[in-house]
């Protein structure tokens, strides 16, 4: 009796695991239509106020007037200055790979590993010359 008890529940569990599951009703879902909206991709930026110039009616484009012309600068400040404006170091006699700084007389720098035409710092003054 035991024995076919569990053999008719071993079937019956083997019947119901072997069978497909019915697929899920399918139903149709329809995306919500929206109205269109035409918004500009970019918003008009807003101009700054002028009270001095022209009356607009709203509405309408603002008119771009020209800047006033500025004054020309009276002193420019170079931000980089070009490699023929620096001066070379002078070389020292017998000793190879040292210069003398041409900003700091009598101040040695050792310019060993710098190809010539190299921008190199002179640690006395912070300016910069050239290896020669």
């Amino acid at each position: 009796m035991k024995f076919s008890l569990s053999l008719v529940l071993l079937a019956a569990f083997l019947l119901v695991s072997c069978s497909e599951e019915p697929p899920p009703p399918t139903t149709h879902q329809r995306s919500a239509r929206y109205p269109a909206t035409q918004t500009a991709e970019y918003p008009p930026q807003q101009q700054p106020f002028n009270p001095n110039g022209p009356v607009q009616p709203s509405g309408t484009p603002p008119v771009e007037s020209p800047p006033p012309a500025a004054a020309p600068p009276t002193k420019v400040a170079p931000t980089k200055v070009a490699k023929g404006d620096y001066p070379y170091g002078i070389p020292v006699p017998g000793k190879p790979h040292l210069v003398e700084s041409p900003y700091s007389p009598g101040k040695y720098i050792d310019v060993e590993g710098f190809p010539p035409g190299t921008e190199v710092k002179d640690p006395y003054t912070d300016k910069i010359f050239l290896v020669p």
